[in-house]
């Protein structure tokens, strides 16, 4: 039951071949036997579930319910759900129990869905391996002994090794689609705005965005068809029409011209990676599709540049977690200024620390105009090289990440080697476009992600691009040999 697409779910459910109850059981039972080793999920919320579940059943009995009714998912911790704690995978909100939903949240609970549980990240979403959190690290289910990427690593865990049947996570500069490409997933981060924020603990206010990580692209669509659509709540939300992206999957690939940045093929990319994702593309080809080479010639700014703006946006957004208005307060303050530094250093982790400290500085009085104003003016750059590609392209594809899984420890002592593993992700946050990474084969037995960016608002386009792929190619059903 757990290898089953969500069509294949829903249509279970609809023919009363099993019920909602039954359905979530199976996977609670799997969290059970599996997450002690993964460490996957902060929280599991097994009565929650079971009483949505029921709700779930009584209206499949009363054939009133919707196309995803019953179907269990995970959320990355960083959404707030009402009455379940909310800990963006930091100390510093352990103990908090969120009062409301997140829209992605109400969304998701007024479509039928079942919440399983909240999933391990990295702190505050800074980090590129799952390493930082509060909870410890997660493990990837192809080898446990590599990371599964972040910062939405949990949800990539979980989904690897069919612990839940779909997921949510966040992209601030590749946490959906680089852990996506290491767990042998479809992640997909939607144009900036396509997704309400509202809820969902700001780390980049700019560049986060939620979206779905799934089994296969036709999984994807059906979440993002709940998911999408204009919230008055998010002043960032644009109001805009919302497709149905289940429509389009199976439309011609025949004259779409891909784009092929020599900028993505270079030092810095691993060759084997290199020859996994340039074979994934010749079979678009074979589908009728036209390659052409462009170059993005600001890129190699995307990770300078991401490095001021998130670091001076994260040190505005949580300098609200003081130990007075929110989050962890020390025991036993001396006097004010006490509480503030104990609370926060007690607090955050290292990584959280570090980035406060970066955008603190870039944004102090005469460093303003150097680094925060620069950083601003070189993201326009590299909006501009994309737009001007899509003069010439329908889409551009390049890899994921620059290497597989890589091991525990082997980045944690270089910050910026870890930086480098969003190289190929962190640009399309900048210019706010849709991207999203499919399995594209494997490289010593460890997944590699073909990654494809659109322009704005084309997610159902590059649904249906994966898709096209997917049924060509079996790579996104290969599941771990521990968790099959």
């Amino acid at each position: 039951m757990h290898n089953k697409s969500l069509p294949e779910l829903s249509t279970a459910l609809q023919n009363g071949e099993i019920s909602s109850v039954e359905l979530t059981q199976h996977y609670l039972d799997r969290i059970n036997q599996h997450n002690g080793n993964l460490n996957a999920f902060i929280s599991v919320t097994d009565e929650r579930a079971l009483e949505q579940a029921r709700a779930a059943d009584k209206l499949l009995a009363a054939n009133n319910a919707g196309p995803l009714t019953g179907i269990p998912l995970a959320h990355k911790d960083i959404f707030c759900t009402k009455g379940v704690r909310t800990s963006c995978g930091s100390k510093m909100l352990d103990k908090f129990i969120s009062p409301y939903d997140a829209t992605v949240v109400e969304k998701i609970d007024a479509a039928g869905m079942v919440t399983l549980g909240k999933t391990n990240m990295d702190e505050f979403a800074m980090g590129s391996s799952n390493e930082t959190s509060f909870y410890g690290p997660v493990k990837n289910p192809w080898d446990t002994d590599r990371v599964p990427g972040g910062s939405s690593g949990g949800s990539a865990s979980a989904m690897a090794a069919r612990l839940a049947p779909i997921a949510t996570g966040t992209d601030t500069g590749g946490s959906i689609r680089q852990p996506a490409s290491l767990c042998n997933l479809t992640g997909l981060k939607p144009t900036y705005g396509r997704i309400s924020r509202y809820g969902m603990i700001a780390f980049a206010s700019s560049l986060d965005q939620a979206g779905p990580m799934a089994n296969s692209a036709e999984d994807a669509a059906w979440l993002m068809n709940v998911m999408s659509g204009f919230d008055p709540r998010d002043s960032t939300s644009v109001d805009r029409e919302v497709p149905d992206y289940t429509a389009t999957l199976n439309d011609s690939l025949e004259g779409l011209t891909i784009g092929l940045p020599k900028e993505y093929f270079g030092e810095g990319l691993d060759s084997r990676v290199a020859e996994t994702v340039q074979n994934a593309i010749k079979t678009y080809e074979s589908l009728g599709a036209t390659l052409k080479e462009i170059t993005l010639p600001n890129s190699h700014l995307a990770v300078p540049t991401y490095y001021v703006v998130a670091p001076a946006e994260c040190s505005s957004n949580l300098s609200r977690m003081d130990g007075v208005r929110f989050g962890h307060r020390a025991d036993d303050p001396k006097d004010l200024m006490d509480l503030y530094t104990r609370s926060r250093g007690e607090g955050f982790g290292d990584e959280v620390k570090r980035r406060i400290m970066i955008g603190t500085y870039a944004l102090s009085a005469g460093y303003y105009d150097a680094y925060y104003l620069k950083a601003q003016q070189c993201r326009r750059l590299i909006r501009d090289d994309f737009l001007k590609a899509y003069e010439d392209v329908d889409v551009i594809m390049g890899p994921s990440a620059p290497t597989p899984a890589f091991r525990f420890g082997e980045k944690t002592d270089d910050p910026v080697a870890m930086y480098m593993e969003d190289i190929y992700t962190i640009n399309v946050n900048l210019a706010g476009l849709p991207g999203m990474s499919i399995p594209a084969g494997f490289v010593d037995d460890m997944p590699v992600g073909l990654q494809i960016i659109g322009n704005y608002f084309n997610e159902a386009r590059l649904l249906n691009i994966a898709h096209k792929y997917q049924q060509e190619t079996d790579w996104h059903r290969h599941t771990p040999e521990a968790f099959k």
